[in-house]
């Protein structure tokens, strides 16, 4: 039996540098609505891996989706673009300036993975478990860039629809 529904989150957009901070501030007020303040850097850091990704190598656009579900105890991110290409993990050493995107989600998620879904392109996702406790998940670094001024200061209110039905407001 389910004693929760599931919830779930999907933003679709550009993946350009001007929009990544925008969806991690939307993730992070979906996370807050969901009373998961412990999952908001984990989530907002793989989601800006996994779109710094589509901005640097999907071809033959940076048209993606992102999708965050909550189902039980589990926390799944998962971006779709229209890229065939898989992703190559890199064995990256901490001097690397870049190639350690993969490796940064597999070090602090529960799991991840890469869906092929043939001419339509791909999904990489990662896992966060939703019920463990602020100090039993791994140190990761802090997400910076995220604030109320600058490029989308003067965006409307967007309001996230979940599929149990209720209605959260984020500012853009």
């Amino acid at each position: 039996m389910i004693s929760q529904p599931s919830r779930h989150c999907t933003v679709e957009l550009q993946a350009l540098p001007s929009r990544i901070g925008q969806v991690r501030r939307i993730i992070s007020a979906q996370l807050r609505y969901w009373h998961l303040d412990p999952l908001i850097d984990p989530a907002a850091l793989g989601v800006t891996e996994l779109l710094t990704n589509v901005h640097r190598h999907a071809q033959p656009d940076k048209r993606c989706t992102v999708d965050v579900e909550l189902l039980l105890d589990r926390l799944t991110v998962s971006v779709h673009d229209h890229d065939p290409r898989l992703p190559t993990v890199y064995d990256a050493d901490s001097t690397s300036t870049h190639g350690r995107g993969l490796a940064l989600i597999a070090a602090f998620s529960e799991s991840w993975g890469v869906r092929p879904r043939g001419d339509a392109g791909k999904v990489v996702w990662f896992t966060l478990p939703a019920s463990t406790t602020a100090s039993a998940l791994p140190e990761y670094p802090a997400v910076y860039g995220a604030t109320t001024t600058g490029p989308f200061a003067d965006l409307p209110k967007v309001v996230i629809e979940s599929t149990a039905g209720a209605r959260s407001p984020v500012a853009g």
